[in-house]
């Protein structure tokens, strides 16, 4: 009698956690790679609500990230016209060979439309990627660091060039399983190496170095340069952060490049730290990922 009221129980325990369980595997599976999930609706019990709910907010959840997506790609094309109308007459003035005056104007026009160009571009850049980070592969791949090296030299050359900043890229791994996408990380590791770049000085290095230890893919990106105080650390992954700074060559910042890097890595099962001993004495940035 006794097993026989404990199957009882287990059975409706099942029964009762069954819905739960569906809930929590779909809940996942969108959180994860944007799947939607087939709950059922039709129910009207407490459970059969609560599947029902969960389904009408993914669906929910689906709509406003489409219409968001809707709406970057308007922003992207209507704000770049409005932007380029005055940049269009400026230089349409400076065609003409107006006074000198006329023609320092025209130049601050078309200056001050380039800016709000960038800005329009960054701030778009954000919403795209922040979108991009949604989408993460839940299966590790085989990573080919020498396949993926020249796409970040012909991304960085020209910007290494400007300064004469050398880029010493040591691979002591060859490969690794990964589930980060292969563009993703190219993304990162140029933005990463791209910072560096901004804030070091004329004529100096930066050493990149992709090794494993302790089960850990690693990769640090080192440079020599104006660095920062251990106290601006958590500041400077904050999105439009107030530690936006001009660079050694006086290039500016738009506040979300570190944002973006650490958001990709961390979506990817990573982690992405920075460390300084000072102003004037360079920064390290380092990424982990277990494998």
């Amino acid at each position: 009698m006794t097993l026989l009221a404990t199957a009882a129980t287990l059975w409706v325990l099942n029964k009762l956690i069954k819905p739960i369980a569906t809930a929590s595997k779909a809940l996942d599976d969108y959180r994860g790679s944007r799947k939607m999930p087939a709950l059922p609706t039709e129910y009207t019990d407490e459970a059969g609500l609560l599947l029902c709910n969960i389904q009408e907010s993914i669906n929910e959840a689906e709509t406003f990230i489409n219409e968001k997506q809707d709406l970057v790609y308007m922003l992207s094309h209507d704000l770049k016209n409005f932007a380029g109308n005055p940049q269009g007459l400026a230089k349409l003035i400076i065609s003409e060979n107006p006074s000198e005056s006329v023609k320092n104007l025209a130049e601050l026009i078309c200056e001050s439309t380039e800016l709000q160009f960038r800005y329009i571009e960054n701030f778009i850049k954000l919403l795209k990627e922040q979108d991009e980070i949604v989408k993460v592969s839940q299966e590790a791949k085989t990573v080919l660091f020498s396949n993926i090296v020249p796409f970040i030299n012909e991304q960085v050359e020209q910007r290494l060039l400007d300064k004469n900043v050398r880029l010493d890229l040591v691979l002591d791994c060859e490969k690794a399983n990964l589930k980060i996408d292969e563009g993703l990380l190219i993304q990162v590791l140029v933005n990463l190496i791209s910072n560096a770049v901004k804030f070091s000085y004329f004529d100096s290095e930066i050493k990149v170095r992709i090794f494993s230890e302790n089960a850990k893919l690693i990769v640090t990106v080192k440079d020599n340069g104006m660095g920062f105080d251990k106290y601006q650390i958590e500041e400077l992954f904050k999105k439009f952060t107030k530690m936006s700074r001009l660079g050694t060559a006086n290039e500016g910042s738009t506040g979300i490049g570190l944002y973006l890097c650490k958001k990709i890595i961390e979506r990817n099962k990573g982690r992405l730290t920075a460390s300084s001993e000072g102003k004037n004495k360079g920064a390290e940035f380092r990424i982990e990922f277990d494998v």
